[in-house]
């Protein structure tokens, strides 16, 4: 909580120092864990793996999809309204997926394969993933291992952070932005506790927050979507600042849009791990 305090008093040019040493730093290391757990893997054991139904592939690319895409989707003018104005469309679109996806990719298989190599390990994985991983590893790495953790889980809050006590002050909170960075970190760092002590596994409360949080963030995409294809024209920059402006203080067809297709979506999703 205090780094994401921190992210509120900072001036984005460090934030933006400090994310590129965490990058380095935690690619470096993640390389070496899976040079480390290679061995693990077993062609054999692999490749005598039964074909899966239809609906296991559907539902795991649906997992992959809401863990993965969905959950970038809200940060992406976090990755876009720093950069300078001649920055090509195409390339801040381009390098953004391709630097967010490839990294995915490439754990998503590692993890299938040892997982399919090992099925002990994928049941230990549902329950503690960061302690089952580190049982494959020698013990003179379980530091590293540790670091990698603690600063990927920095590295991914802080410039989300930083966006987000924006976002609070939005609503009309009157307190100071890092104040806001605060509440929000206190929240997300209450939650994580909740279900770090209060849960009886990882995967359960993992699947019924992507699956329930999911369902609304794929309704808000699609109506912002929607808005960029359909707009012929620039926004009013100066009328989205005001709510006496073009666009009123709420949009209420945005909202409603949001609101039926959240709806429709929890209606045709089976979501057994968050029956509430």
């Amino acid at each position: 909580m205090g780094l994401a305090a921190s992210a509120g008093i900072l001036g984005f040019d460090t934030i933006m120092r400090v994310q590129t040493w965490i990058t380095w730093a935690t690619g470096i290391l993640t390389v070496i864990y899976l040079i480390l757990v290679s061995p693990q893997i077993d062609f054999a054991a692999l490749t005598a793996l039964p074909a899966g139904s239809a609906a296991a592939f559907i539902g795991a690319l649906v997992m992959v999809a809401t863990g993965f895409g969905l959950g970038w989707v809200n940060a992406a003018a976090d990755y876009s309204r720093y950069l300078p104005r001649r920055a090509s469309t195409g390339g801040v679109i381009a390098w953004t997926t391709i630097g967010s996806s490839l990294p995915v990719v490439i754990l998503v298989v590692a993890g299938i394969m040892l997982v399919g190599s090992d099925p002990e390990l994928g049941s230990a994985i549902d329950a503690d993933p960061i302690g089952a991983l580190t049982t494959i590893l020698p013990s003179w790495f379980l530091i590293p291992f540790a670091v990698v953790a603690i600063l990927g889980l920095a590295g991914g809050i802080i410039m989300d952070l930083y966006s987000s006590g924006l976002s609070l002050l939005a609503t009309g909170m009157p307190v100071k932005r890092h104040v806001a960075t605060a509440i929000d970190a206190t929240l997300m760092t209450a939650g994580t506790i909740a279900v770090i002590f209060g849960a009886d596994d990882f995967l359960g409360p993992f699947q019924g927050f992507l699956t329930t949080l999911g369902v609304v963030i794929a309704a808000w995409a699609g109506v912002m979507l929607a808005e960029v294809c359909l707009r012929r024209r620039d926004y009013d920059e100066a009328a989205l600042f005001t709510p006496n402006g073009v666009y009123g203080a709420v949009n209420v067809e945005a909202i409603a849009l949001v609101i039926v297709g959240a709806g429709v979506g929890w209606g045709l999703v089976v979501n057994s791990a968050a029956p509430g």
